[in-house]
């Protein structure tokens, strides 16, 4: 089954909390602290795959997770790093954010890597924390958390060329005789219901990769048929073929408006990418005429082509290496509807904002001020201070007196709660 688009979750593994640890051995003079690292929490990373040609494995797995990093332990020992875990995706592979329709990723080459979601560091143990100062520190940080997203992969396959035209129009047919490719190929319209690719060697120029895409028809934009479906596939072609059928009852002129009329609607930059126009079955009879009239109609160049005979295919491949030599490639961030965030570099961003959800309380937020609280581990009075001494120093208090905050006021961070006192 081919599968070009689906939506998962991912989550990165937590670091390990450090540990606070104080060395009580007998021949060890003057132990001190040994609290030792936490390890890093496993990333999850996306890794194409040449092999893989449909998303169809995330059929049935939605989601991600990888492991957390291991607490440091006693005698300044680390904690375990988590292992990171690789999910092999499809050459041609596009990764948004589903949130927020923000382009993530576009991996469009082979053995390339995107680390999605990263591992939270692993908090600092007691050991890391002594001074000259402070010789017997009793804080240490917790390991930064994971982090979890939901993502939307779309497949846009990688070929040089597509092929595009009505149904039964001989896409099939051609990508057969000019490739080893194998489609399905029957006297009924629909026939591929999915898209093929095939190698074309042809001449002195180095092989071009051919995607033949469903037959389009009327309204295909709007999901009728397997128009819109596959439509995003043409996005990274390079050159389009653009196949009408010359057979008796077949109105060339009408199918080929139709099509570009499809192409157009579904992304107008799509009509502007160099096209190859085909007449096909040019072996029936009257095919000539109709191909002199289609020619007239359109004023464009047509090459004509038989499959039965293959007359023809040898100047398509030709004219083929010659919009290939010259044409750009194009941007897949163009042709996706995503936003992209812009930064100012001339704006400094708020450690934090203050904002009242009921009365008498108030939540402070910020992704600043919140890293540094995941960051220390409050369960002991000197942790505790630490934190109300980092509040204290970026301008909290002020904050909350501005705020009108009266004492006895419940101040939330995070998940942590606490009466504000004058």
């Amino acid at each position: 089954m081919f599968i070009d688009r689906c939506k998962i979750e991912v989550r990165s593994g937590k670091g390990g909390d450090g540990a606070i640890a104080f060395r009580h051995e007998k021949y060890v003079a003057n132990g001190g602290p040994s609290g030792g690292n936490g390890g890093r929490g496993g990333s999850i990373i996306f890794k194409t795959d040449k092999t893989i040609n449909s998303l169809f494995n995330f059929r049935h797995s939605k989601a991600f997770i990888a492991s957390d990093g291991e607490k440091g332990d006693i005698k300044n020992r680390y904690g375990k790093n988590a292992a990171d875990v690789i999910v092999k995706v499809p050459v041609g592979t596009v990764v948004l954010d589903a949130e927020t329709n923000e382009l993530l990723f576009d991996l469009g080459k082979e053995d390339m890597e995107a680390v999605v979601v990263k591992g939270g560091r692993g908090g600092r143990g007691n050991a890391a924390f002594k001074s000259d100062r402070n010789r017997v520190p009793r804080i240490a940080e917790n390991g930064l958390p994971g982090i979890t997203k939901k993502l939307i992969l779309e497949l846009k396959l990688i070929a040089d060329v597509g092929l595009v035209g009505m149904p039964s129009v001989g896409k099939s047919t051609l990508l057969s005789i000019i490739s080893e490719a194998k489609p399905e190929i029957a006297d009924y319209p629909f026939t591929t219901l999915s898209p093929n690719l095939g190698v074309v060697n042809h001449g002195n120029y180095d092989s071009f990769v051919v995607a033949d895409l469903p037959g389009l028809i009327e309204d295909a934009h709007k999901g009728k048929g397997l128009g819109l479906e596959f439509l995003r596939h043409v996005e990274r072609c390079k050159v389009i073929i653009h196949l009408v059928s010359m057979e008796e009852g077949n109105d060339p002129v009408k199918s080929y408006k139709i099509i570009n009329e499809e192409l157009k609607k579904y992304d107008p930059r799509l009509i502007k990418r160099p096209t190859i126009v085909v007449a096909t079955k040019m072996d029936e009879d009257g095919a000539d005429e109709r191909r002199i009239k289609f020619i007239k109609a359109i004023k464009k160049k047509v090459i004509g082509i038989s499959a039965l005979t293959n007359d023809g295919v040898d100047e398509l491949l030709n004219a083929c290496i010659l919009e290939l030599s010259r044409a750009e490639t194009p941007k897949i961030k163009d042709y996706l509807n995503v936003k992209e965030k812009v930064y100012d570099a001339t704006k400094e961003e708020a450690i934090f904002t203050i904002v009242k959800e009921k009365p008498h309380q108030y939540r402070i937020l910020g992704d600043k001020v919140l890293r540094t609280y995941s960051l220390i581990n409050i369960s002991t009075d000197e942790g505790l201070l630490r934190l109300l001494t980092y509040l204290r120093k970026i301008g909290v208090d002020d904050e909350l007196e501005k705020k009108g905050v009266l004492e006895g006021d419940t101040i939330y961070l995070g998940d942590f709660a606490f009466e504000y006192i004058k």
